[in-house]
């Protein structure tokens, strides 16, 4: 969702100061909603009534805990639940219920299925788990969020009185109905802009300082818990003049987990790619892509530029996989037993430019992955910088000429690596 809004609310002449998300190996801890909202009450910030369950057969009592009628919602992470559909024939991942037959047919047909959204792709991910919620009588819906802003280089806050709905939808169609307030990291924000972004969203009366409150309650969260993004959609008011946070997605820096072990020791592991969590697990920074050809480069800008040169020559990378400047031997087996398990593999090309990392390390490193993870993909090795008359010659003595293919230069290398992975498809 950020990206996307963040390039529409840039078409718009009242929001000028938006940052499009950069481009980058960063591993930001997203949670479920649920846990969100424990989150958030913590800090003083109105939420419904609610439980999670895990089972089919929890449904009932979950449904009794939040009063009896209330909301079920799939507890997946991405956006575009509501307008989703699971594979198992049910149709979005959000729905009322006020039957105890209900709850559980709902929960059996989202727990343990594929949840399909735009956000998703065809692919889908995994629902584990559904969150019960109370019914709650809401007088209005609106857009609230915090997120960091490169141009202003601090926290944006982007709000709309048109919330409860698509707000991509809303900055594209309305953009006169996105209002938008850069804060002061040092100092947070002023009186004067809550009760500008309060009036903004519709607050009236009694109601406005409530609406400022609750904004200056979600500021201290995003900032107390080193959050990278909080988004609110929607944040309501009740018929009884209350402003609670219906729905929750928050995103935490990695960072700062040293900071706030007990949030990020709730990290859903199932919820994220299986090789990435593994990199991770090793201090790689590796994104997976769709296309055949594997990427094993030191440093994200010559990542980057081995992509582009796949591309450029045909071909398409099956992954960004950074192993860093200072990556051991170790660390670069890992990295090949990633690449290798990877079925839509059917190239690996490895690209690096040794300074404190040295090409002697990296070449060992190859050669115990050939030799310990029994490596069958063809690997194009390009290698330059710090000792690499040395790394090509243990690469040639390791008598593995028909895995370990070398290269001149980085053109010679992805073109070899193409046509090897085409002749493979």
């Amino acid at each position: 969702m950020l990206s996307t809004l963040a390039r529409n609310c840039a078409r718009s002449s009242q929001v000028k100061n938006c940052a499009v998300a950069s481009v980058g190996a960063t591993r930001n801890l997203n949670l479920h909603e649920y846990q969100s909202m424990k989150i958030m009450s913590d800090f003083g910030v109105g939420v419904p009534k609610g439980s999670v369950c895990f089972s089919p057969e929890e449904a009932v009592g979950c449904l009794a805990e939040v009063g009896g009628d209330g909301v079920v919602k799939a507890q997946a992470l991405t956006g575009g639940r509501g307008l989703g559909h699971f594979t198992s024939g049910l149709q979005g991942g959000v729905h009322m219920v006020s039957t105890p037959e209900d709850a559980t047919s709902y929960a059996t047909q989202m727990i343990g299925q594929t949840l399909v959204t735009k956000q998703t792709g065809a692919a889908g991910i995994q629902c584990g788990k559904v969150f019960f919620q109370e019914k709650l009588s809401l007088s209005r819906e609106m857009y609230f969020s915090i997120m960091m802003d490169r141009a202003s280089q601090g926290p944006m806050i982007i709000a709309s009185p048109a919330g409860g709905t698509s707000i991509e939808d809303v900055a594209a169609a309305t953009p006169e109905l996105i209002f938008t307030e850069a804060i002061d990291i040092t100092t947070g924000p002023t009186a004067a802009q809550l009760e500008g972004l309060a009036k903004n969203l519709g607050f009236e009366g009694a109601a406005a300082p409530k609406g400022a409150a609750a904004m200056q309650q979600l500021y201290d969260m995003f900032v107390g818990c080193d959050c990278t993004m909080v988004e609110i959609n929607p944040l309501a008011e009740t018929t009884d003049g209350e402003v609670i946070a219906c729905d929750a997605k928050i995103n935490f820096d990695d960072n700062a987990a040293f900071r706030h072990q007990e949030i990020h020791a709730q990290r859903d592991t199932s919820q994220e790619d299986a090789r990435e969590v593994a990199a991770a697990e090793y201090d790689l920074n590796y994104i997976g892509l769709d296309g055949s050809i594997g990427c094993l480069v030191n440093g994200a800008g010559l990542a980057m530029a081995t992509m582009d040169i796949i591309q450029l020559f045909g071909g398409s990378p099956a992954n960004f996989l950074d192993v860093g400047g200072g990556a051991t031997p170790n660390q670069v087996q890992k990295a090949f037993e990633i690449l290798d398990a990877d079925p839509q593999v059917k190239a690996i090309l490895v690209n690096i430019f040794g300074g404190i990392m040295k090409c002697d390390d990296i070449a060992t490193g190859i050669i115990m992955a050939a030799k310990n993870v029994g490596l069958n993909k063809p690997i194009v090795i390009r290698l330059e910088g710090t000792n690499v008359e040395k790394a090509k010659k243990l690469i040639s003595e390791a008598g593995m000429d028909d895995i370990l293919i070398q290269a001149d230069n980085l053109d010679n290398a992805a073109q070899k690596a193409v046509k090897i992975a085409n002749e493979s498809a």
